[in-house]
């Protein structure tokens, strides 16, 4: 644990790249595999599921420190993090001199237990841990006990460390590590071994990811050495069909075949050592049906007959990365393309072959782009012709060309703070716009503005509070900004009856006033025009 605490500090207190691979490789170099495997674990995004919700950690270590529960809610407000506000109120300048437990025995030892464990069984190990550790030791193991375990390294870091430390390609660590990788001595030994051989049949390939187009097409080059798709707005997903089993992958690596009943046909047509790359839509009469509608059918424990009916899934296959259980990734797209072809047509009328934008120039898909909305997708992909199918996102060979985001103008009426290195700041704000002369709220955002705009709009925040609910400030509403934003739906759910998705700040409109701002009748205009 303190091998684990101490890694986590160098990761925190340097911005270099370098410096974090470093970091790591060292760590994993000196590091038990049983506990090198949970770092893995959790330097990759992994988390535990809660163990204890915040409310009776808080209260316990209130209780612990002597600390009055409105002074406790004070610091909280002030470290802006619960996990952070227990750490400092614990830290008594003392230095504990027994070594903590190896971060695999804590782990499997003392808190996957606690899961079923009673109320006073886990105040007794909560606050026995809290005492035997170090400061950064306590942070660390509050936000394992509630789940809220993040470390500042991409996954894309994590890989290149492991490969460097064990002297293998980036790719066949990437691969590996995908789908439900579960941390232990074995597996991790596993993950670095030169001759490990993949026992995993339903493991996915990692997924190649699209860059955005900054820049005018043209600067590609010739039309002709890019493949043109439509660019589709459903789940980004592998459809894996190995070892006599079909197994469906979303990109974040979440294992999602049984929420697709309707798509068990495709996996039955599809040969054995096969997969695709592709997206399950809402689809149907030959056409894709808003995300919107696929989202009454995601998270349900039940997908009843009616709900089956009204969003038929399919997949739309772009990709073809194993065939006959050979791996394809390094042929040309061209390659691929044609093999995806002759393996995709006649199979089921659920399994669609995503198609080739015809049009002979930039000029015409440029005109072609702007047709997007009114097809139910979100603009064009372009793909080089000779490109293999990378781990990632590497620059140069796809590309999305999205279209234009929606765009509102909106006022700011509610702050709470962020998390990470923003958990001292007023960074989740809430936005709303008019409604028969009401500030409606109709969405959250938390990106986009400059580290400047962000310093100088948390301390207006701070000076301008009127009511607080918990973390949650509401604020004068005064301040207009611009937000963009991808989607839009009608939704019972929400206060203003619409639901905006994958809302962004713009830029903060200083030029106007809140009366300036949109209204929920504007909104309303919108679906008229997805």
């Amino acid at each position: 644990m303190r091998r684990f605490a101490r890694l986590y500090d160098a990761l925190d207190a340097t911005t270099s790249t370098n410096a974090k691979v470093g970091a790591m490789v060292a760590y994993f170099a000196d590091a038990p595999p049983a506990d090198a495997a949970w770092a893995v674990f959790f330097l990759t995004g992994r988390r535990l599921t809660r163990l204890i919700g915040p409310r009776l950690l808080a209260g316990w270590a209130g209780e612990h420190a002597r600390v009055p529960e409105w002074l406790f809610l004070e610091c909280i407000t002030v470290a802006g993090d619960l996990a952070e506000t227990i750490a400092l109120l614990l830290d008594t300048g003392r230095s504990p001199s027994a070594e903590p437990p190896a971060l695999s025995v804590l782990i499997e030892q003392t808190l996957l237990p606690l899961r079923e464990a009673d109320e006073e069984a886990k105040k007794r190990a909560v606050v026995g841990l809290w005492d035997a550790l170090e400061r950064r030791e306590v942070f660390l193991l509050n936000k394992l006990l509630t789940g809220e375990m993040r470390v500042g390294v991409s996954a894309t870091l994590v890989i290149r460390a492991l490969a460097q430390h064990a002297g293998l390609p980036p790719a066949t660590i990437a691969h590996r590590l995908m789908g439900a990788w579960e941390p232990s001595a074995k597996s991790f030994a596993a993950l670095l071994r030169a001759d490990a051989t993949d026992a995993d049949v339903s493991r996915p390939y990692p997924f190649f990811l699209a860059s955005p187009l900054d820049e005018e097409p043209e600067a590609l080059g010739e039309r002709s050495e890019w493949l043109v798709e439509w660019k589709w707005d459903g789940i980004r997903a592998q459809a894996v069909r190995r070892g006599g089993g079909a197994y469906l992958w979303s990109r974040g690596e979440e294992l999602i075949t049984d929420r697709f009943p309707d798509l068990s046909g495709v996996w039955a047509a599809l040969p054995e050592g096969t997969v695709l790359d592709g997206e399950v839509l809402a689809y149907s009469q030959a056409a894709p049906l808003p995300f919107s509608v696929l989202q009454r059918r995601i998270g349900r424990q039940k997908l009843s007959p009616k709900i089956l009916a009204e969003a038929p899934a399919a997949f739309m296959a772009f990709d073809v990365l194993e065939q006959r259980g050979e791996d394809l990734r390094a042929l040309p797209l061209r390659d691929r393309r044609a093999r995806l072809e002759e393996l995709v047509a006649g199979r089921s009328e659920r399994l669609l072959l995503s198609p080739a934008v015809d049009a002979p120039g930039w000029a015409e898909l440029r005109a072609l782009r702007q047709q997007a909305r009114e097809r139910g997708v979100e603009g064009l992909m372009l793909k080089r012709w000779t490109s293999p199918y990378r781990v990632g996102r590497p620059r140069g060979d796809w590309i999305k060309w999205k279209i234009d985001p929606y765009s509102i103008d909106a006022v700011l009426v509610y702050a709470q703070p962020g998390h990470g290195r923003r958990a001292t700041l007023m960074t989740d704000l809430t936005f709303a716009v008019w409604s028969e002369g009401e500030l409606v709220p109709v969405a959250k955002a938390y990106s986009g503005l400059t580290d400047d705009e962000i310093d100088r709009l948390d301390r207006w925040i701070r000076q301008h509070t009127l009511e607080r609910f918990g973390p949650v400030r509401a604020v004068e509403p005064v301040h207009v900004f611009e937000l963009h934003f991808e989607g839009i739906a009608e939704s019972a759910r929400h206060r203003g009856g619409i639901a905006v998705r994958f809302p962004r700040i713009a830029r903060w409109r200083t030029d106007k006033k809140p009366e300036d701002a949109d209204t929920i009748e504007s909104l309303r205009a919108l679906l008229k025009v997805r």
